[in-house]
């Protein structure tokens, strides 16, 4: 049964959990790294053994802080640390050691293309703190792997202010663009290194006060996010509707759920606590956070270029389209690579073209990456400065590609030297006579060509591209055909 959007207005904040990608962990020395031996890296501190004291990671505030830069911030040069109490086995310590009631990062916010338009979104505020172990369950029992335990996070909570599961996947992807520019964060949500906790609330068009809301914890992948959201919307939508005489907290009990990713739906894990629960108080182990001005100053002026500036910089400078921009800064690598690519060849909408179709596609369909097989950039300049140069044709070019990604050392100009197959047609004469070939067995285009219908004069193009291996240079063809045609 369809329900009736239009009456209804969805309102959603997201809480986005990065993994800051520091050398040790935020308290302790103890290594900051994933897929290791369970409790391989751990110490003292992270443990929580009695009478073991914190240590700041100067690291993680500098990255914390550099990302505050970038979503336009003000940075605190006075915060502080306190303790959030919940006893859960993945919390060696029974509390977690964030920042409270004195955040290092207030407001900001993100610009992100959403089904075509720019839309900008507001960010109340980040913070740094640790984060808790992991459980891993067995058929018969549960293990901890404290591995993660006392890992730096930055912890971006948004305004409420995102109203589809597209703003709040685009907002989510703007986010993570920002931290693998600045490299805090490696971004791996596969891994967990960027886990989104989702606030979903629903209201009647035109209502201000929000209505009571639940909570989505953990989500790991920008599709199932969007289907989380879709699926709540509709529960929430479909309880009022069906019971309009109720009292919303009836229907809506705050709570913490999570996304059944096999039965597509949301499903309720415990609910929800209050600030009053978790008994924040002051970390007496931690002295507060004070930063220098001139400290601030300094990583403002060695921020990187940011993806949305790299974005305007491909559309207004090298002339690329909005999705074509996208997609290359929607992947760093990808976008390094490309800049590193066009410093040696100027065709900055063929470049694109080739680095995101040609040879992504033929990468995908081996299940390989540019990273992983390593082509280097300089190789797919050169390819495109042989065609430019119209030394081998687009034809050839596609071959030439695959066996770039069939022998990813092997430079272009030495494939194309080995194969003769790959040598164009320059003789005109003997152009010429295919063309007189192809007419001869192709009387009827011919006549179809007199009477006026171009698409036979394409056929015939295509049939003597064909008749040459790809190998002659299309514009000659066409200029040699069209003159035997009209002679």
């Amino acid at each position: 049964m369809s329900l009736p959007y239009e009456f209804w207005e969805p309102v959603i904040g997201l809480e986005i959990h990065a993994q800051l990608n520091t050398k040790t962990k935020l308290f302790s020395s103890a290594p900051n790294l994933f897929g290791c031996e369970p409790n391989t890296n751990i110490s003292v501190v992270c443990t929580g053994q009695p009478g073991s004291l914190p240590i700041l990671n100067k690291a993680a505030v500098k990255k914390a802080v550099q990302f505050g830069l970038a979503i336009g911030a003000k940075i605190s040069r006075f915060s502080t640390f306190d303790r959030k109490s919940y006893s859960y086995p993945d919390s060696p310590r029974n509390f977690q050691i964030t920042q409270y009631d004195n955040p290092l990062i207030r407001g900001g916010s993100v610009t992100a293309l959403v089904v075509g338009h720019c839309k900008t979104f507001a960010i109340n505020r980040a913070h740094i703190e640790d984060d808790a172990g992991m459980l891993k369950h067995f058929t018969n029992f549960t293990g901890i792997d404290y591995n993660r335990a006392g890992a730096p996070l930055i912890e971006i909570v948004s305004e409420p202010c995102m109203h589809t599961a597209k703003e709040a996947s685009a907002y989510a992807s703007a986010i993570r663009e920002i931290l693998l520019y600045i490299d805090a964060c490696d971004g791996n949500m596969e891994e967990g290194s960027l886990r989104i906790d989702v606030n979903i609330s629903v209201r009647p068009k035109g209502q201000k006060e929000l209505r009571p809301r639940i909570e989505i914890k953990n989500m790991n992948s920008f599709s199932f996010l969007e289907m989380a959201i879709e699926h709540e919307i509709t529960r929430q939508i479909g309880l009022y509707t069906a019971h309009p005489e109720k009292e919303p907290i009836e229907l809506i009990p705050l709570g913490t759920y999570r996304w059944d990713t096999e039965h597509q739906q949301t499903i309720l894990m415990r609910k929800k606590e209050s600030a009053d629960d978790y008994r924040y108080f002051p970390e007496p182990d931690l002295m507060p956070l004070i930063l220098e001005q001139s400290y601030i100053d300094e990583l403002f002026a060695k921020l990187p270029e940011l993806p949305r500036e790299r974005h305007q910089r491909y559309v207004s400078q090298l002339g690329l389209t909005d999705y074509a921009a996208s997609t290359l800064i929607s992947d760093k690598f990808l976008s390094d690579y490309f800049e590193e690519a066009y410093a040696l060849c100027k065709n900055s909408r063929s470049l694109c073209n080739w680095i995101t179709n040609e040879f992504l596609g033929r990468l995908k369909a081996i299940n390989k990456t540019f990273s992983s097989l390593a082509i280097p950039p300089s190789h797919i300049a050169k390819l495109l400065q042989l065609i430019d140069s119209n030394t081998i044709t687009g034809k050839i070019a596609k071959d030439v590609a695959d066996e770039m990604i069939r022998f990813p050392g092997l430079d272009p100009e030495e494939i194309v030297r080995r194969n003769p197959d790959y040598q164009p047609m320059e003789d005109s004469e003997a152009l010429k006579t295919l063309i007189d070939e192809v007419l001869e067995a192709n009387t009827q285009s011919r006549i179809d060509f007199k009477a006026g219908k171009e698409k036979a004069f394409s056929f015939l193009v295509g049939q003597v591209m064909k008749a040459t291996k790809g190998k002659a240079e299309p514009k000659l063809v066409n200029e040699l055909l069209r003159k035997k045609l009209e002679s």
